[in-house]
């Protein structure tokens, strides 16, 4: 489990981010505590097709919506659609660094725009 255990959401998160995304999350496998995670120096999680690496605990996670919202959308509607892979997104690191990242930039703003929205379905 790259060196960390599986979180499983409270129900009613679930609930919420299935609403707000309008699809099913419970393919998306929540690693805490992750040394995966903890390798990428200074972030709090990555992710991979259908995984969040935490470098942090679940409940930590939770407890932070724009995060949670954040990772939520780069594994459902970036990898999971293809949009993302591995390979475009070091090039776009390279080309214009962490911040300015397309993909960063993009799950910065849905996060921000969509936390009333999820805080509503909680």
């Amino acid at each position: 489990m790259m060196f960390g255990s599986r979180y499983v959401l409270p129900g009613s998160v679930a609930a919420a981010l299935e609403q707000l995304f309008e699809e099913p999350v419970d393919g998306v496998i929540v690693v805490e505590h992750s040394r995966y995670a903890k390798l990428h120096r200074g972030i709090a999680a990555t992710t991979r097709p259908n995984r969040i690496f935490l470098a942090m605990s679940g409940v930590e996670f939770v407890a932070s919506p724009e995060l949670l919202l954040h990772e939520y959308y780069h594994v459902l509607c970036q990898w999971r659609t293809g949009y993302l892979t591995r390979w475009r997104y070091v090039v776009e690191s390279v080309r214009r660094g962490y911040w300015q990242n397309r993909y960063e930039e993009e799950a910065r703003e849905f996060a921000a725009a969509a936390l009333e929205q999820y805080r509503g379905y909680l």
